[in-house]
Formats: C-alpha cells, sequence, structure tokens
C-alpha cells in the first residue's frame, strides 16, 4: 500500500511537471507580442515582421514596434525613423482605454501604397497583447497613411469586429 501510494506521488509529480513545462511557453506573450501604449510619444504598433510586407497578410505574424525601447514591451523593435508622422494621444479615465491615432509614411518601411490595410487585435497576431490592458484594437491603412490603437481594460470598450471600416470609422479621433 505505501509503495503503491509513493509511485502514484511520485507519478503525480511528474505529470504536474510535464504539464507545467509543455504549457510554460503557451502562458509567457513571445518576445515581439506585447505592445504597450505609454504617451503620445512612447508606444507601440504592430506590423509585419519583414519590410515590405503586406498588413492584412501578416495577421497571425504581426510584431510591436515601439517608438522608443519600452521595458514592458519585451523584444519589440524600433520603429523606423520618420515612419510616425503624427501621434494623438486620447485617454479615457472613465474607461480605463488609451489611444494614439495619426499618420504614417509608409514609405519608411515599404508599405505599398495600394495596401488597405488590416487590423491586429488580442486574436490576431496569435499571442499580441497591450501591456496592462485586457484587449486591444489597432488598424494600419498604407493606402491612406493612417493608423489607430486602442488598449482597452474592458473588452468591449476595443471594437473587433469592425475591421474593415478603417480607422476613422472603428476609432474617432484626430488624424492629422
Amino acid at each position: 500500500m505505501v509503495k503503491s501510494a509513493i509511485a502514484f506521488f511520485a507519478a503525480s509529480v511528474a505529470l504536474l511537471l510535464s504539464a507545467t513545462i509543455e504549457s510554460a511557453p503557451v502562458s509567457l506573450a513571445k518576445s515581439g507580442q506585447t505592445g504597450a501604449l505609454i504617451s503620445a510619444s512612447s508606444f507601440c504598433i504592430f506590423l509585419p515582421p519583414q519590410y515590405g510586407g503586406n498588413i492584412a497578410d501578416n495577421e497571425d505574424r504581426a510584431i510591436a514596434f515601439c517608438t522608443e525601447s519600452i521595458s514592458s514591451a519585451p523584444g519589440a523593435k524600433i520603429l523606423p525613423d520618420g515612419f510616425i508622422q503624427s501621434a494623438n494621444w486620447v485617454s479615457n479615465t472613465d474607461n480605463n482605454w488609451v489611444q494614439v491615432t495619426g499618420r504614417i509614411d509608409r514609405t519608411k518601411y515599404g508599405l505599398d501604397k495600394n495596401d488597405g490595410g488590416g487590423q491586429y487585435d488580442m486574436r490576431a497576431p496569435v499571442g499580441a497583447i497591450c501591456a496592462g490592458y485586457n484587449a486591444f484594437v489597432q488598424i494600419t491603412e498604407p493606402d491612406d497613411n493612417i493608423y489607430c490603437i486602442r488598449c482597452c481594460k474592458n473588452k468591449s470598450d476595443c471594437p473587433v469586429n469592425k475591421s474593415t471600416d478603417g480607422c476613422k470609422d472603428v476609432l474617432k479621433g484626430n488624424y492629422s
């Protein structure tokens, strides 16, 4: 009886350790999959991992690019100089969300002038998050040289079901 109890205990511990080791990488955001919105001059957006990539074609592979190194966005790359042309910050303290809207220069990252863009959010790229928030939605439209991103405490404040509507309809804001 004692031997079988010890064997059961050892098997349980081994199974628990095995499950923990196998699931550990899944529970941690991969390097480059965490964005952050700190201020109008310190934030991240998601872009295709390779220069010149199409926004929609890289839904599952996009990575975070930041205006500067941000400790809460490990593994994020730095945006090319001149890519962000304007950044308009809004903080809604009542609903606990923040957003940045503005203009980009698509040529600084080789984005196609005919790319109508697409949406990134907490579902795609897989594992992507906005540090300190439960949800985010980002739309980038290279053909119009605009972008928008909002990070939200409440998922309902980040409308992810309007990906084809574009920034100006999904996230009202200043795009100058």
